[in-house]
Order: C-alpha cells, then structure tokens, then sequence
C-alpha cells in the first residue's frame, strides 16, 4: 500500500465569540460569520476528520487508524495509544474574547470523563493591535480568594493579562486559567479532549437571550493555584527543525522553511505540519504536493523519507 501526505474537510464550528478571519485569513469554507474554530485533525467523538484528498478520500481518520495503525500512527505512538490519534489540531478566530476556562489533567479528566486531560499550545498566527491573553494568576491564589473574586465580578482583577503578537508562543498544562482575547487568530495543538470547564463567561448573552453554563464546581479541584510561566522563547534558524515545545504528549518545532529541505522518519510516529506562513510543497515517490497558509497536512508514519521545499513557516508535531 503506498502511504501519502493526507489533508482533511475542515470540521467549522460556530461560536459565540467567532468571526469570519478563518475565511479572509485562512481561507476556510466557513458560511457564517460567527465560525471560531476550525478543527484540521479530529478523532474526538461526533467530530471525526475525514480524508479530502488521494486514494483514501471520503475515509476517516479512525478508518485509516483501524486499518494500517502502526503505518498511520507509528509503531511507538500504537504501543501506547493503541489504535486512538491522541492530538487534536485545530485554528481559531476570535473576534471577541473567549470564556476563561481551564482544563483538567489526564487523571482527574480519566476519573470524571474517560477522556485524557488537554494540555495545549498556541501559536499567534494574527494578532491586532492590543490584542491580549488572560494566563494563570498574577499572584498565587487559592480557591476561597478565586471563588470570592468571582462572586464579586472582579476575577479579571487576579489573572494575568499577557500582551501578544505574532509568531508568540504559550503552552498551557492543565489546570491553567487562561482566554484567548480578541482579535486574534490561534493555531491551537492539544491532546484529544473536549473537555472544558468554563469559569467567567463575560455575562454574556447567546441570540436566545441565554447566559452560558458555567463549571465553576468542576474547576476548583482542576485549577492550578500557582503563578505560572507560559510563554516559549525558541529560535528560527532558517531550513531547521527549532523546537518549541517537547512535553510528554506532543513536541513541536517550529520551522522556517527558505529553499529545500529533506526529511528522515524513523517510523515511530506520524508527523502534522501547519503552515502558519507561506506556501510550500510536500516532495515524495516523484510525486509533489502543494500547501497554503492555514493547510495542515498528516504524514504518515510509513512515509519516512520526503522533501519540505518552498518559502513559509510551518509548525512540525510529533510524539517522542
């Protein structure tokens, strides 16, 4: 069977905080103008991305799992997943600011949920002037002094409020209180989990008049208490792999691509590239494929040799 890079339908969610930029900046297929998310690679339950393109077209991502799984995932990646894609690849626009939130570890999100926990990363693809992120806390806190706050509206008072612009970086582990502001376009690598518990939501009102439910309970044991320390410096030596960066559930480079460069796999897990800049092709078996900004491509785990060529930035994620 002969393996290729594989793309996906774009899985377009609307949100209440959503905007039209994954259309006028990533160019995705979205046909309202509240659409926040753009999910690119997807196992989560209800939400499974399906091929666009090749041989494979029309199948899902589980098809393709259940079929060739040390091929598609890797021979390491199956060992401790089994036939799960353990990453969730998505972009998001937001055009106001999302609800703050956190996220549970993998232990607690097991207990409660049968899912993993959801430690992510974000990339700012666009930032407009001002446009900011709401990370953790500006002193250590503890749940009797956040639950007043909350009570008294004045949370934003305790939470670290973070400046951001393009090509920045934040890797938030669970239990980080955290919010995308407005105006900002995010490529977003998480573990494959949809699970949220939503702390302050703005008293925000949907079309229908309704405030959205909060989680308030379910957060207090999930919430890391601490100061912490979110932001990735990380280099951009040009036609390199600069890792950005490497956790236990996923390690991503960041590489700025110039001209040519050729690739080497050891066939022990797949590789996703995101591209965040420019355009770029994908050389293999004489054959080359072309990606734009916004693209995300799959590279099987059989695909152990090929040529990154073009002029764009791209995110690489892996599992080591």
């Amino acid at each position: 069977m002969k393996f290729y890079p594989l793309q996906f339908y774009p899985i377009l969610k609307e949100r209440i905080w959503g905007g039209e930029k994954l259309k006028t900046v990533l160019h995705k297929p979205i046909k309202s103008k509240i659409t926040g998310e753009s999910w690119e690679l997807s196992t989560v339950e209800g939400d499974v991305s399906v091929i666009a393109n090749g041989d494979w077209k029309g199948k899902s991502l589980t098809d393709i799992i259940n079929e060739c799984p040390n091929e598609i995932l890797g021979t390491e990646v199956h060992a401790q997943f089994g036939k799960q894609f353990p990453l969730l690849f998505k972009y998001l626009d937001a055009r106001e600011d999302l609800s703050i939130q956190v996220h549970p570890n993998d232990e607690l999100a097991k207990k409660r949920h049968n899912s993993f926990g959801k430690t992510e990363m974000w990339y700012i693809m666009q930032a407009d002037d001002d446009a900011r992120i709401i990370v953790g806390f500006k002193e250590k806190s503890n749940a009797s002094d956040y639950l007043e706050n909350l009570k008294n509206k004045t949370v934003l008072s305790i939470l670290d409020d973070v400046k951001v612009k393009s090509v920045d970086v934040f890797f938030l582990e669970t239990g980080t209180v955290h919010a995308i502001g407005a105006g900002l376009v995010v490529a977003e690598i998480q573990q494959t989990s949809d699970i949220t518990y939503r702390l302050y939501d703005f008293e925000r009102i949907d079309a229908s008049g309704n405030t959205r439910e909060l989680h308030v309970d379910l957060a207090l044991d999930a919430i890391n208490y601490n100061v912490v320390e979110t932001q990735k410096e990380y280099t951009k030596k040009v036609n390199e792999s600069n890792t950005v960066v490497d956790c236990p559930y996923f390690t991503t480079n960041f590489i700025p691509l110039d001209g040519a460069i050729t690739v080497s796999k050891s066939g022990k897990s797949f590789t996703v590239y995101m591209c965040v800049e420019g355009t770029f092709e994908i050389e293999y078996n004489n054959s080359k494929l072309q990606y734009k900004r916004g693209d995300t491509v799959l590279i099987p785990a059989a695909m152990n040799a090929f040529v990154l060529q073009g002029k764009a930035s791209l995110l690489e994620v892996f599992i080591s």
